[in-house]
């Protein structure tokens, strides 16, 4: 019961990852640049927001990546 949870855990984190990757390409960076930006400008949003943010919100999450550039 509890493989079954972390793999749930696992694949969610995993489409996270892909969705903000898909989101910041167009916007000039790389995931792992940008996850690394967010933590150098201490941006505390965790990647579930910044996923929903990016398909829910556009606008708001290319201020949030012109930010941290």
């Amino acid at each position: 019961m509890g493989e079954q949870k972390q793999a749930k855990k696992r694949n969610f984190r995993r489409l996270w990852n892909v969705r903000i990757n898909n989101a910041v390409r167009p916007l000039g960076l790389n995931y792992s640049t940008f996850i690394h930006s967010l933590y150098t400008k201490r941006v505390t949003l965790n990647r579930k927001v910044l996923s929903n943010m990016a398909i829910s919100h556009p606008a708001v999450f290319a201020e949030v990546v012109k930010f941290v550039k």
